[in-house]
């Protein structure tokens, strides 16, 4: 009987490890040199929805009549809307980034004023209709160079060049005024990505600037973006996205002469965004 077992395992031996020499074959080890599931490009594109709560106030002097803090919620009726965003990055070394971002953030309401306000040397009494507009073309141009960069992750630092336009209008039955600002605003900051899995990663980044009463007297401004979103990479060429983003963008001018405020505006917006991302 012994026998007879022994012989039958012998002659099913060969069989055995023929059927499982495909599933060996089938089987590849990730090698320890293969970066993380969407780390492999050369040019990648992003694009989502923001869904920001706000918070503005702006002020304007003019012909030496000081302006009113006008809070573009309480006074103007704004409503928080959603905007579409446009990311772009060109990576010729796996350390060195190129990246271009563009968020259109635009505004428009109608309201019944329910107090006296002044803007641009105009007075906007009590009760009267008015139409106002927001418009926000942030760019962002940047260099970023990662000094640590492993598969499961990296670190680095950004040099920015973030170019602001903003314009806001304020239209009544008696009169038109607006305001028009453009400017390069230099910030620096880093940026800090882990892969959880292979697939799932984390990342944040912060950058910003400040001119500190130490500079200049007259002038104050800060800007200040922070952005952390998880990424689900499906593949190397496709992944989705979610996160939280904040803009807080703030300036301050003053009359050199008789001290006193000529022009502030104060933009935050933060809250959720959704979106895609594709590589090549």
């Amino acid at each position: 009987m012994v026998k007879r077992t022994v012989a039958r395992l012998t002659l099913m031996l060969p069989a055995v490890l023929l059927l499982a020499a495909p599933a060996f074959a089938q089987f590849v080890p990730r090698s320890l040199n293969d970066p993380a599931t969407g780390e492999k490009y050369h040019i990648e594109a992003s694009g989502g929805i923001w869904m920001p709560k706000t918070q503005m106030t702006i002020s304007s002097e003019a012909l030496g009549i000081q302006g009113s803090d006008i809070n573009f919620k309480r006074d103007l009726g704004l409503t928080d809307q959603s905007f579409k965003e446009l990311h772009l990055v060109l990576r010729p070394a796996r350390k060195h980034k190129l990246r271009f971002g563009y968020v259109p953030i635009n505004f428009e309401q109608e309201a019944i004023l329910t107090r006296d306000v002044v803007f641009q040397g105009i007075r906007y009494r009590i009760g009267l209709p008015v139409n106002s507009q927001l418009n926000w073309k942030a760019y962002r141009f940047t260099y970023e160079y990662d000094f640590i960069s492993r598969n499961k992750g990296f670190i680095g630092f950004m040099l920015d060049a973030k170019y602001t336009d903003v314009k806001a209008a304020l239209q009544s039955p008696i009169d038109l005024e607006s305001i028009h600002a453009r400017a390069p605003i230099p910030t620096v900051g880093g940026i800090a990505r882990f892969y959880v899995v292979p697939n799932i990663s984390i990342t944040g980044e912060l950058s910003g600037f400040q001119i500190p009463d130490s500079v200049s007297k007259r002038y104050k401004a800060h800007y200040l973006d922070l952005d952390i979103y998880g990424t689900l990479n499906v593949t190397n060429t496709f992944g989705v996205q979610a996160g939280y983003r904040t803009f807080d963008v703030g300036y301050n001018i003053k009359d050199d002469a008789t001290v006193t405020t000529t022009d502030a505006g104060s933009f935050v917006l933060k809250g959720l965004y959704f979106g895609g991302v594709v590589r090549f």
